[in-house]
């Protein structure tokens, strides 16, 4: 299938549906769906955005540009704290998250009058342990990306032959995905992580995640930029700034990033802390 041909064909996956609010993060998957689904639906399409301590500043920001510039109207939920549930961080976090996150985007979806809720999984995601796809399942949210058939590869080439901004940013995930399961989620923390990573992207590094580990910072970098991150200078500067941020010891993750690292099980398939 060429280019054009995947593209009608998510047209026509989304045309199926007559409204539809898109849970919108400003990340590759969610931008191509809003463009999708704008360019589908017109003003029967809106993007509707939660923000909560989960969503570092520059995400944010990226979200409300890249809403503009699709020409999509967009909604912002703003909420300061998430539930006890989700903040004990149980192995399960993301379904407990999404249902509340989502079930505030079903609220908004009604009060603007939009039929349906449409997530941007694509198929890749079916391939890592993702508890939250139960919770999408019971709110009968739809995925068109998935739908179509699409990988993170085919958006990706999407995105660019729309010229999309995103196409090549490095993937996203909030940062409660950086504090290990069975560890507390605090305010402290996030901060901790957020100011990190501001950190190590301050330096260039796209594809980098800063997990917190109680007094330890674990650095993963794209394997690509290894040879950069261990330069003396870089080293010295990163250990420094995030020794000031309050970690005690910093370290690298000798495999680098690797989406979900922390999701690791054992034989009877449960998570490891």
């Amino acid at each position: 299938m060429t280019i054009e041909e995947k593209y009608k064909n998510l047209l026509a996956v989304i045309g199926q549906y007559p409204s539809a609010a898109v849970a919108f993060s400003g990340g590759v998957d969610s931008t191509l769906l809003c463009k999708a689904a704008h360019d589908a639906l017109g003003e029967n399409a809106a993007a509707v955005t939660f923000f909560s301590s989960f969503i570092p500043q520059r995400e944010r920001d990226l979200s409300k540009e890249m809403a503009r510039s699709i020409g999509i109207g967009h909604s912002i939920i703003e909420q300061d704290r998430m539930t006890p549930q989700v903040l004990a961080n149980p192995a399960d976090r993301c379904y407990h998250c999404k249902k509340a996150v989502f079930g505030q985007i079903a609220e908004k979806a009604r009060a603007l009058g939009m039929e349906f809720i449409f997530d941007g999984s694509n198929t890749d995601d079916l391939k890592d342990y993702r508890p939250g796809m139960k919770a999408l399942r019971e709110l009968s949210v739809k995925s068109p990306l998935r739908e179509a058939g699409l990988s993170k590869q085919d958006v990706r080439e999407l995105s660019r032959y729309l010229g999309l901004k995103t196409w090549d940013m490095p993937a996203y995930a909030c940062l409660a995905s950086r504090i290990p399961y069975g560890s507390e989620i605090t305010d402290e923390k996030l901060t901790m992580v957020e100011k990190g990573e501001e950190v190590l992207h301050e330096l260039g590094f796209r594809q980098i995640r800063l997990r917190h580990h109680g007094d330890i910072a674990r650095i993963e970098p794209a394997p690509e930029e290894m040879d950069e991150f261990l330069k003396p200078a870089v080293r010295e500067k990163v250990s420094a700034d995030l020794k000031e941020i309050g970690f005690t010891y910093v370290c690298m993750e000798l495999e680098g990033y690797k989406m979900g690292s922390l999701n690791v099980f054992d034989e009877k398939k449960e998570v490891k802390r």
